[in-house]
């Protein structure tokens, strides 16, 4: 199982991170973290996991926005229901991208749904694509280079902390990093608020 994980599990996190940008729901994110927690151990290159990270987050991402630039309007317009209610959101929509499609793509590599959706939901909404590859690959290689360093680092800590004052020093470490994730959620939502905006 090691020896799987060791030759193949750089081109698993590639393809997972893809495929979920690209709009398939996949744990994108969670495989990111395990690669970088197992990078803490020694298996993988910590550089080396967030510039795979990095490539498929660009490479995905701009897969689903010619996805949704070629034929995204085109499968709207399969059925009635669905071109009713499309005909009266993408006017919105592409008036929102034209104001904030930059930090929707950019930040939207940080939020769970706009990780799978922003990308397509942008070639729907006839974004201009240079603008949308330059902030998408600076999402993708922030995203990559934040969530990978803290896995990172957060291995570290908690075997260390572990192998210095045993189980309740690894959980010490574990309740401060859950404490910095609902803090950075809470972060997160307020970027997103309707308040910022304004």
């Amino acid at each position: 199982m090691q020896s799987l994980v060791h030759d193949y599990g750089l081109f698993l996190l590639f393809l997972l991170i893809a495929m979920e940008s690209a709009g398939i729901p996949l744990p994108g994110e969670t495989a990111l973290v395990g690669a970088a927690v197992l990078a803490s151990r020694g298996d993988f290159d910590i550089v080396v996991v967030i510039a795979v990270a990095a490539t498929g987050a660009v490479v995905g991402d701009n897969i689903g926005y010619a996805i949704g630039r070629i034929g995204g309007r085109r499968l709207l317009a399969r059925w009635g229901w669905l071109e009713r209610h499309a005909s009266r959101v993408l006017p919105w929509s592409e008036r929102f991208f034209e104001r904030h499609g930059a930090k929707t793509i950019f930040f939207g590599r940080f939020v769970a749904v706009l990780r799978v959706t922003a990308a397509w939901l942008a070639g729907v909404s006839k974004m201009h694509w240079w603008k949308f590859a330059l902030w998408n690959a600076a999402g993708g290689i922030c995203w990559a280079a934040l969530v990978g360093l803290v896995a990172f680092y957060a291995g570290h800590a908690a075997a260390d902390a572990i192998n210095r004052y045993g189980l309740i020093g690894g959980g010490v470490v574990l309740v401060v990093l859950a404490i910095g994730a609902v803090f950075f959620h809470y972060w997160r939502r307020r970027m997103f608020s309707p308040e910022s905006e304004s």
